[in-house]
């Protein structure tokens, strides 16, 4: 079975920021656009990022391997190389993250490197790499 992209809208209180945010830092291609949304390449899957002024963020979370994870959040399981190079951006961006890039779950089946961070509009967001890709749904 060949992996399709998946969709994504979210909302976004100021579109120049998430212009910005996901061109210049996450190095996402811009696609569609007008007054009101931005289509964005994040690695091969299509986000939009939705004007809505009154957007709040949410702020709920759930324990995971001794930290805070927000929920919701979303993201993509990148390539180790690729989660290194992006690590390397956002922290270059001066963009805090919410959980530094870490390893978790340690010497255990489903071992990730990760990292939590929030865009513009504090949508949290997700990256995460596998040492071996076929572990992402091991239970």
């Amino acid at each position: 079975m060949t992996l399709r992209p998946f969709h994504l809208a979210f909302p976004v209180h100021d579109l120049a920021a998430a212009r910005s945010f996901y061109a210049d830092v996450l190095g996402c291609p811009e696609g569609r656009s007008s007054d009101h949304w931005i289509d964005f390449d994040l690695f091969g899957h299509q986000i939009v990022a939705h004007l809505d002024p009154a957007a709040q963020p949410v702020t709920a979370a759930s324990a995971v391997d001794g930290h805070a994870v927000p929920v919701p959040h979303f993201g993509v399981v990148l390539t180790m190389p690729d989660w290194e190079a992006l690590a390397t951006r956002v922290e270059a961006a001066g963009i805090p993250f919410g959980i530094a890039p870490h390893v978790r779950f340690k010497g255990q089946v489903g071992e990730q490197a990760t990292m939590f961070f929030r865009d513009p509009s504090a949508n949290a967001l997700e990256f995460k790499a596998f040492a071996d890709d076929s572990l992402l749904f091991a239970r």
